[in-house]
């Protein structure tokens, strides 16, 4: 066994010196092998001699060859003379930032930051990857405003930590709101700092400290996207971006910026409208869409371009919710009773007033509360004590169209147009509204009685006319005597006259003959004595005058007869109307006849005269109509005579 470890000692050799091979090199000619994938660290152990021996005060890492962490790092190759006994040599990984982070590093070593500052301002060092550069160029110790974004570094870890952390990334529809952490303080009287530009979205942080930026929060803000912010200068909080509806328009109030001038002139006392840019109320409001606004240092005020219906209603609010905190309004009447009333007013705001409305009062809560709400309950409240409920009811119309011109004369002094007033429910009292139903269901149930009685005449009327229409056949034979009775009057009429106009010309005839005659004889006897002659003549005179005389007065018997029947029938007319002499004259007629034409049980009537005289007419009727009740009324006059 010993012979065969002789036979292959060196064997055995080789074999240590391939396991050992670093160490051995290391002793023998201070070699030092940095692999592809680390960086060397050196730390040095002495100095023997020469003016760098120690480090400077306040100092950790050398950069001139002094005893200690040295800045200067060995980076993969084959590296001689670093002897074991003096230097010490650390293998370490290369710092790799993944996609989508970013590398934020804390010096450990370099110049003090100034007094103000938080952050060590960028130094040429090849992205930290040079400790030597970084500390020979000021580097600060302290936490960096610069950053390495991501890929693969050879950092010197004995100087440079590094945290990882992510890229900010602001969403869609979204805005970042940027507050820095250092700069310059900011201006007196001022809320943010002033706008910087040349820092491409706050990414290159020295550039916004070199160009004057102010430490805290900033009027820029950035879109959507994703951003390699330092979260040790920069803090971001992520918001909607202002959106304005259609309908709407936006009226901005600055909270920064130079004091402008104002726009509106020396008649508007109720704020300063301002140009776009300037502290104060912009004077353009902006229109529906999507702005990525600060709201710590700009405000928006939305306001409705659309008609606007507000709502004195307690059920009832509509989607804008700027009537959510008004309910109906109670009023009490000229008469002590109190009655709720709905009110609806519709207004609109002009677009070109939009900024003195919101100047004015703020916001369009503060317009319905300090205008709308006292307005309006404050003129139904006078208008009612003016009034009984009654006539508030009645006269609903003309209320309604009172409230709307002069509210519409109230809110043209605050920029607002009035657009209409609409009164909506009136609940009057419990115990009115009974004596009001019950009052209307008197007046209706007297209406009904109305109707009924009417009906109930009405029928009466149908029954007479019933009876009449039975009785027809009768009243037309009856109308046809009376023609009858009429032509054979009128025939005997036309019988006197013709003989009356036949002894009228009798009487001439005899006359003439008698005249004639005389006349013969006179002339036969004008022998005789003209004393015989005119006794003749006077004679034959006053036979002619007689005969004359006795035609006269047939005619006049005839004429006064006639005349004094239609006297009589006049004054008939004129007492007992023309249409019941009608019906008179027919009954007389038809008694003539012995016609009972009406049923005992049809006599009757009403509180009317015309009724009064239609039953005596019936009684009449009946009683000259019957046989048996004229023989009945006869008889006894029959025996008394």
């Amino acid at each position: 066994m010993e012979n065969l470890f002789y036979d292959y000692w060196w064997i055995l050799l080789i074999i240590v010196c391939l396991v050992l091979y670093k160490y051995i090199l290391r002793f023998l000619f201070g070699m030092v092998i940095v692999p592809e994938n680390r960086i060397g660290l050196v730390t040095k152990k002495f100095v023997l001699f020469g003016a760098n021996k120690e480090l400077p005060d306040g100092r950790i890492i050398a950069t001139k060859g002094e005893a200690g962490f040295q800045a200067k790092t060995l980076a993969p190759g084959l590296y001689f003379g670093m002897w074991f006994w003096q230097y010490s040599v650390t293998m370490e990984q290369f710092m790799i930032i993944p996609e989508g982070k970013i590398g934020l590093v804390l010096a450990k070593d370099g110049a003090e930051i100034p007094t103000g500052n938080i952050l060590g301002q960028r130094a040429e060092c090849d992205n930290f990857q040079d400790a030597q550069k970084f500390l020979d160029n000021g580097g600060q110790r302290g936490r960096q405003t610069v950053y390495i974004t991501a890929g693969s570094y050879r950092i010197n870890t004995m100087i440079f930590q590094v945290s990882i952390t992510d890229m900010i990334r602001i969403q869609e529809s979204m805005v970042g709101i940027i507050t820095t952490l250092d700069g310059m303080p900011i201006e007196l009287g001022q809320i943010a700092g002033k706008l910087v530009d040349g820092h491409n979205n706050f990414q290159d942080f020295d550039k916004f400290l070199k160009n004057g930026g102010n430490r805290g929060l900033q009027p820029q803000v950035v879109l959507a996207g994703s951003y390699n912010l330092n979260p040790w200068a920069i803090q971001v909080e992520e918001i909607p971006m202002t959106e304005i509806s259609i309908g709407y328009v936006g009226v901005v109030i600055s909270y920064i910026g130079l004091e402008g001038k104002d726009l509106t002139g020396t008649d508007f006392k109720h704020g300063n409208i301002v140009e776009r840019g300037f502290k104060g109320v912009w004077l353009e409001p902006l229109g529906p869409g999507k702005y990525p606004i600060n709201k710590y240092i700009m405000k928006v005020e939305l306001v409705p371009t659309t008609n606007l219906v507000l709502n004195w209603a307690s059920a009832r609010s509509e989607a804008h919710n700027l009537d959510k905190n008004l309910s109906t309004i109670t009023v009490r009447s000229k008469d002590g009773f109190p009655f709720n009333l709905d009110v609806a007013q519709i207004i609109h705001v002009p677009t070109n007033e939009a900024p003195k409305v919101i100047a004015r009062f703020g916001n369009m809560i503060n317009l319905v509360s300090q205008v709308l709400e006292p307005t309006i309950g404050n003129y139904f409240r006078n208008s009612a004590q003016d009034s009984d409920v009654i006539a508030f009811l009645s006269t609903r119309k003309e209320r309604q169209e009172s409230a709307k011109e002069h509210i519409k004369k109230v809110l043209d002094e605050y920029n607002v147009n009035a657009v209409d007033t609409l009164i909506g429910d009136i609940v009057p009292p419990e115990s009115l509204m009974k004596t009001l139903t019950d009052r209307k269901i008197a007046e209706e149930q007297k209406v009904t009685y109305d109707t009924q009685m009417k009906a109930q005449e009405t029928r009466q009327g149908m029954e007479k006319q019933t009876a009449i229409a039975d009785m027809q056949k009768d009243i037309v034979k009856a109308q046809q005597s009376v023609e009858i009775a009429e032509r054979t009057a009128n025939a005997s009429v036309k019988k006197s006259e013709g003989e009356a106009t036949s002894l009228k010309l009798n009487v001439s005839a005899e006359a003439e003959a008698t005249k004639m005659r005389a006349f013969a004889e006179a002339e036969a006897t004008k022998a005789k004595a003209e004393a015989g002659s005119q006794a003749i003549k006077l004679t034959a005179a006053a036979q002619a005058q007689q005969i004359t005389l006795t035609g006269d007065a047939e005619a006049g018997k005839i004429l006064a007869i006639g005349k004094s029947t239609a006297e009589a029938y006049e004054l008939a007319v004129k007492a007992l109307g023309g249409e019941n002499f009608t019906r008179y004259k027919i009954t007389e007629e038809l008694s003539k006849g012995n016609v009972k034409l009406i049923p005992d049980i049809l006599i009757g009537g009403n509180n009317s005269g015309g009724s009064a005289i239609d039953g005596l007419l019936g009684l009449k009727l009946m009683e000259m109509m019957d046989p048996a009740k004229k023989k009945t009324a006869d008889g006894p006059k029959a025996e008394n005579e």
